[in-house]
Parts: C-alpha cells; structure tokens; sequence
C-alpha cells in the first residue's frame, strides 16, 4: 500500500492535518508601471488597473490608500494589481511619475 499519491489526513493525535501553502509569487515586473482602464465584467463601470509595482503587500496597500485619496474615489488592491474607481489614468500618471515611477499608459 505505499503509494506517492497517497498522504495523512487526519489523526487521532493531532486532529486535522493541513498543508502548509505557500504564497504564489508574484512575477518581477520590467520596471515601468502600466496603467490601464478596464470596464469588461464591471457592467460598464469603468476602473484604472495599476500594474508593475514591485512593492510588498503592505506597502501596495498604503500606496492604494494614498492613491485612492488623492483621487478622491474607492478601490482595491487584488493580485499585486491596484485596482481605482473611474477613469482618473491622467491624474494616476502624475502622481506616480511625482513618486519616481516610470509609467506608461497601457491598453486603449
């Protein structure tokens, strides 16, 4: 019965047996933060997607919070990927650029 497939579940000692997870990681980005609007899946309502920020988590959520005040709208940090109500790419590119970000202005 010694199979590879096969692993402990459960014991009588210990209880439930779960697996450590890792975190899936991130890749690197190329260094240039691209910003891009994106309404698809959001029932028209348009949103600036920020990508490329090769910031840790808790530093991404500060940078959101920091973003999403000065531009006076909500929005979300999901995947490594800054997510900000409206279309506010113009005034997102200045703020970055001001932050020392190289930044392009992806998609249409």
């Amino acid at each position: 019965m010694a199979d590879d497939n096969s692993r402990l579940v459960y014991s009588t000692a210990s209880g439930r047996i779960d697996e450590v997870k890792e975190k899936p990681q991130r890749p690197k980005g190329d260094g240039i933060v691209r910003i891009q609007r994106q309404t698809s899946g959001r029932k028209g309502k348009g949103v600036c997607l920020i990508s490329g920020i090769d910031l840790d988590d808790a530093e991404l959520e500060k940078l959101a919070a920091e973003l999403k005040k000065k531009c006076g709208c909500g929005g979300a940090v999901k995947d490594g990927v800054i997510e900000i109500q409206g279309d506010k790419r113009d005034l997102l590119k200045t703020l970055l650029e001001a932050k020392g970000h190289k930044v392009k202005l992806a998609g249409g």
